[in-house]
Formats: structure tokens, sequence, C-alpha cells
């Protein structure tokens, strides 16, 4: 059965807004699944955006929260831990650092690492999101490229 065209840009929506995969994995899957190139681009780029505000003002107070559980509290330690790893590119470079780190498009970095780091390192949102928002359109422009590139050398359409 084939999918509506809507439902398949949602699901590029979607698994745009998803930790870790984000807009790397978005892009080559609308494109696979048919979709036009500059929809796939905007729906991914809009989807990787928005989880950053809401991470840059409350992830703090969350993980505050979920630390208090036996079970999360290792867990948040660790992506804390992992987070201020990362800060240090951008603590020396600030928000030149943070435009690096989200568009380099390799496991570990991205939109909501971006992000992660911002919120710890104390970076206000005004600063920081424009930073983490020219990472991601890098980031989507790499992906883009790789993507058409992978569907050309392995004769797919798209």
């Amino acid at each position: 059965m084939v999918t509506p065209e809507w439902e398949q840009l949602f699901h590029t929506f979607v698994i745009s807004m998803a930790p870790v995969v984000e807009l790397r994995g978005a892009i080559p899957y609308g494109l696979a699944q048919g979709l036009p190139f500059w929809t796939v681009f905007f729906v991914a780029f809009l989807g990787n955006l928005i989880p950053v505000p809401f991470i840059i003002l409350f992830i703090r107070q969350i993980f505050a929260f979920l630390r208090r559980s036996s079970t999360l509290g290792p867990l948040i330690a660790r992506l804390e831990r992992k987070a201020h790893l990362k800060g240090r590119l951008v603590n020396r470079y600030k928000t030149m650092g943070l435009f690096v780190l989200v568009a380099i498009p390799l496991p570990g970095t991205g939109a909501w690492t971006g992000a992660l780091v911002a919120a710890f390192l104390d970076i206000r949102l005004r600063r920081s999101f424009p930073a983490i928002a020219l990472g991601v359109l890098v980031a989507g422009i790499l992906v883009s490229a790789i993507s058409y590139s992978a569907f050309w050398a392995f004769g797919m359409q798209s």
C-alpha cells in the first residue's frame, strides 16, 4: 500500500525531531520516499529546530528532577558528562564553536547536542539559537549532498 505524501512528510518531520537521528536521518528518509527535495529539506530543518528552545530553556530543570530517580540518575549523569565534554570546543569558541558542533553531521553532534551544551554553558537562547539554526542548515546541505550522491551511486531514483 502506498502511503500518502502528507503522511511521509509527517514521518520525515517526526524523524527530524528525534534525538540522535535528527535531520541526518530525516532527509535521506524523505528523499528515499520520493518526496520533493525542497519540501523534505524545509520540513526536516523545521522539525530539527523545534526542540531546541525547549531544551535550552528547560533541560536543566528536567535533569534535576530526573537525577533524583535511582533508575534514571546514572543516565542523566552520563548525558551531562557528555554535554560538558562537547562543551570544551564551544566554551573556547563560543557561538562559532556551537555552530561547528551542530554543523558537522556525525554521531554525537547536532541540534540536540548543541542545545544541551548551550544550556549547560549558560549560553542564552538569543545567542545560541541562531548558531544552532545555522549549523542545522549547513548539516542539512551536507546530508542532502551525501544522500543525493549515494542515491546516484546506487542508481536509486529520488
